[in-house]
């Protein structure tokens, strides 16, 4: 048929659209991309995205990391093109601190923190003088501390915001001690202290029995500390950054989490199942 000049006029935005949507996804397709995670849980979750992933055919190359300092410094410097592992608090203490131009593409899921001690029983059984152990990083340590003042352990200044540290406790009537650990050291260190503010991953390899250890917990509803996958800003509207978002953000994925921490860690994206 002979397409004629007022059918090709209506025909254009047609044609136009349809090859957008066949560019994109070509984009994407055959790329490798390079993800930083912490190692432990996060690596079962990842196998299942990366799966995910290949279907789209994107092949995913996933570095483990030890501590939560190196994954912003790896993706800064280009050697990963994304990473998984923070909550914004933590990401906005890091832009802060190291100028970092990093923005969050996705939430993953929600880790709420908890208070665990093996020598009491509840908040209330804390004694006088106890010693607590909190993550030292600015971000958790801030997380930890509304954690006790929630409890009512402690009371912070007003308007500390998201990042109070021990120099912003201004009533603490059982005399508390607050003993600043590296984040993966302080679960571990929980039997010389009578109680410890522990980010749920760390919990578990520390071995702490979650939850017949935990004694106080953050709450999950407008819990700003949802974790998420993030990426350079330049690459943020990057083809391949929407397929390892989707990826991600399927019920195989929060299925996996649900299981590979034990309940202790929730799906955070809109929609997600949380069961």
């Amino acid at each position: 048929m002979k397409i004629t000049p007022p059918m090709k006029s209506a025909l254009l935005p047609i044609l136009l659209a349809w090859g957008v949507a066949c560019i994109q996804p070509v984009q994407a397709a055959g790329q490798t991309v390079r993800v930083g995670i912490m190692s432990g849980e996060d690596e079962d979750v990842w196998r299942t995205v990366a799966a995910n992933a290949a279907k789209q055919g994107i092949t995913m190359k996933i570095t483990t990391f030890a501590d939560y300092t190196q994954p912003n410094e790896a993706l800064a410097q280009h050697d990963l093109d994304a990473n998984s592992f923070q909550h914004k608090p933590y990401l906005d203490a890091q832009i802060q601190a190291r100028h970092y131009d990093i923005v969050p593409v996705g939430f993953t899921y929600v880790q709420p923190i908890g208070l665990y001690s093996r020598k009491v029983k509840s908040v209330a059984e804390l004694p006088q003088n106890a010693a607590i152990g909190v993550p030292n990083d600015p971000s958790n340590e801030g997380r930890a501390l509304l954690l006790l003042q929630a409890n009512g352990v402690i009371k912070l200044r007003d308007k500390v915001g998201l990042l109070p540290t021990a120099r912003d406790i201004a009533s603490n009537p059982k005399h508390v001690q607050i003993k600043e650990l590296d984040a993966g050291i302080v679960g571990r260190a929980i039997g010389d202290l009578d109680a410890a503010v522990v980010n749920t991953d760390w919990a578990i390899k520390a071995g702490i029995r979650i939850p017949q250890e935990r004694i106080a917990q953050e709450s999950v509803p407008g819990n700003p500390y949802r974790n998420f996958i993030a990426v350079n800003a330049k690459d943020a509207k990057a083809p391949w950054v929407k397929t390892v978002v989707d990826s991600y953000q399927q019920a195989d994925v929060a299925s996996t989490i649900l299981k590979v921490y034990h309940g202790a860690t929730l799906p955070a994206w809109e929609g997600a199942p949380q069961k």
